[in-house]
């Protein structure tokens, strides 16, 4: 734990650093078929950025669509929760958070916020951010992955966990479900769970808004093997692998993809390992599950939520699911 200012604390449980437990995971999933990496390599700081920078493009409707709802329904949140802290789970800059935040001071209750992602460099601006713009506002920021450090999340008072973007999607099934157990076990009887979904529609918009003309999730996207060079030694080339994002309509689902150029070989030197990879091979980096509000409420109630609200938009382009802990 390292204050940063009197209150400000940041508790670092890994970045994405080099652990025998991270290279593992890496060579299982490289030596899975189909070949994939994790998705939380996405998310580096430079991968953290290029992400912002995708949720401003025209293309990418989700982050507007989630913040519309936010606009108009933080406030009844914010009531019917009462809680006095906010905790959220892969939290990125935290633009959409402002929004339950400014509800929860609107309404006399904000105290304390933890915002719990894998980039340490974003949990740091955010929180330095968050002090200039509220008061006494307290931050504790938690570094790790969601998917094994839930524990670290501190305890405190009544409070609303928040999982919102869409990100629940990114989880396959059984990771979605040991996922929503996992944080449900760690909240306090009492507790609120807000998690916000993108649901299911035309398969021309969702492909859209995964492959912008700018070319920024492209980037995003190759960005992953930047991040295996320092993570792995790998010596991958990220301009000899392609882009690739296509909706999988049986799955209800967006596949992101890194597509082999040519045959090359890579070599991953803190795995022992080379790897040859044909021309027209793909890789996996991100699936993201689009759901409907029966699918999302069937989820929450077998990890032992009871669902209390639901909010969309009128075009029900995305969906923000509250729930208790009872």
């Amino acid at each position: 734990m390292t204050p940063d200012h009197p209150r400000i604390r940041i508790d670092v449980h890994g970045n994405g650093g080099t652990s025998e437990e991270c290279l593992e995971e890496i060579r299982k999933a490289l030596l899975s078929s189909p070949r994939r990496l994790p998705t939380k390599y996405l998310y580096d700081d430079q991968g953290s950025a290029l992400f912002e920078h995708i949720c401003q493009l025209p293309e990418y409707y989700q982050t507007r669509t989630e913040r519309q709802i936010l606009a108009k329904s933080a406030d009844e949140i914010v009531a019917h929760t009462r809680a006095r802290e906010l905790v959220e789970l892969g939290s990125g800059a935290a633009t959409k958070t402002r929004l339950l935040l400014n509800a929860m001071a609107r309404a006399n209750q904000l105290h304390r916020y933890i915002p719990f992602d894998v980039s340490e460099g974003i949990v740091r601006r955010v929180a330095q951010e968050l002090i200039q713009e509220y008061e006494s506002l307290e931050v504790y920021g938690v570094v790790g992955d969601f998917l094994t450090h839930l524990e670290h999340i501190p305890p405190g008072g009544r409070r609303l966990v928040a999982f919102l973007g869409g990100t629940i999607g990114n989880l396959q099934p059984e990771e979605a479900q040991a996922f929503l157990r996992s944080v449900h076990q760690e909240m306090a009887p009492g507790d609120f769970f807000l998690l916000g979904v993108q649901l299911i529609t035309d398969t021309g918009r969702l492909e859209a808004a995964y492959n912008d003309r700018a070319g920024v999730t492209a980037a995003f996207n190759q960005n992953i093997l930047r991040v295996m060079r320092a993570v792995a030694g790998a010596d991958f080339h990220p301009e000899q692998f392609a882009h690739v994002a296509r909706y999988n309509a049986r799955q209800h689902r967006i596949e992101m993809s890194l597509r082999s150029l040519r045959d090359q070989d890579v070599r991953l030197t803190e795995l022992d390992l080379t790897i040859h990879f044909a021309r027209g091979e793909e890789i996996l980096t991100e699936i993201s599950t689009k759901y409907n509000r029966h699918h999302v409420e069937a989820l929450l109630q077998s990890a032992g939520f009871v669902p209390v609200a639901w909010h969309t938009d009128p075009e029900h382009l995305h969906g923000l699911a509250l729930a208790r802990k009872p």
